[in-house]
């Protein structure tokens, strides 16, 4: 499994890219780090230069990761997981099962459900359908900016990452987010619990950070302002601030 890895301190921060990402998302955030942080950013099994997992269930895709970073979660006692969108799935889901490595999560701008407007992709033909005449085209991508657009605010280009995707993948994983439980994926347990989301970002991330609220009833929440879905680099030195306290 591919890993960007930037300082060599004694505290691991262990960052999780969204759907239709890869590693490049956080460089932003880890150009900077503290004298004391260790940065690992992950390209997801699948994404860039790591393997598919075997099967597409989140046991399976758990199991590769745990496997493929057991060194790290091995050599380190103070680990924060950092998750961007879907990432905190996949980081709440390698965190349950390694409570004994991963003691913090932070959460940006995470969806504890699939929202209709992503669900619909994954309607069988019609599905796969609408997702090639939303991604796979010039006009279709442009069409869909403006409409995820005035449903949040970024600076950034939202349907960039399409353009030379692995469109089989990025389905693929839209299929798994569609398939769980996510009432079962974000239930409580021991673990430390930071959200920081986008002030201006999709009503979905909004409704879910209650839903994680209710898990976590005392977990900070901090709303970067000026920002939608993709806070990754505007909000960069504000989620310094926040995930190395």
């Amino acid at each position: 499994m591919f890993c960007k890895t930037y300082g060599n301190g004694h505290r691991l921060y262990l960052a999780f890219h969204g759907w239709a990402g890869d590693h490049r998302e956080f460089s932003a955030i880890a150009g900077r780090l503290p004298d004391d942080a260790c940065w690992v950013s992950v390209d997801l099994p699948g994404y860039g230069d790591s393997p598919s997992p075997s099967s597409w269930n989140m046991d399976a895709i758990t199991e590769q990761l745990g496997t493929e970073l057991s060194e790290l979660l091995g050599a380190y006692d103070d680990i924060t997981l950092v998750g961007f969108c879907s990432g905190v799935v996949l980081g709440l889901e390698l965190a349950r099962k390694h409570q004994d490595s991963i003691k913090r999560i932070v959460m940006i701008d995470p969806f504890a459900f699939l929202p209709w407007y992503f669900k619909i992709f994954t309607l069988g033909e019609f599905g796969r359908r609408a997702y090639a005449s939303t991604f796979m085209s010039p006009a279709g991508r442009k069409i869909t900016e403006k409409i995820l657009s005035s449903m949040q605010t970024s600076d950034a280009d939202f349907t960039g990452a399409f353009v030379e995707a692995d469109h089989e993948l990025i389905q693929n994983y839209l299929r798994l987010f569609a398939s769980l439980d996510g009432r079962q994926v974000f239930s409580g347990f021991g673990i430390d619990v930071e959200i920081a989301l986008g002030e201006k970002t999709f009503g979905a991330v909004k409704k879910s950070v209650r839903q994680i609220q209710a898990q976590w009833p005392d977990a900070p929440v901090h709303e970067l302002k000026r920002t939608g879905h993709l806070p990754l680099i505007k909000g960069a030195r504000t989620l310094r601030r926040i995930i190395f306290g």
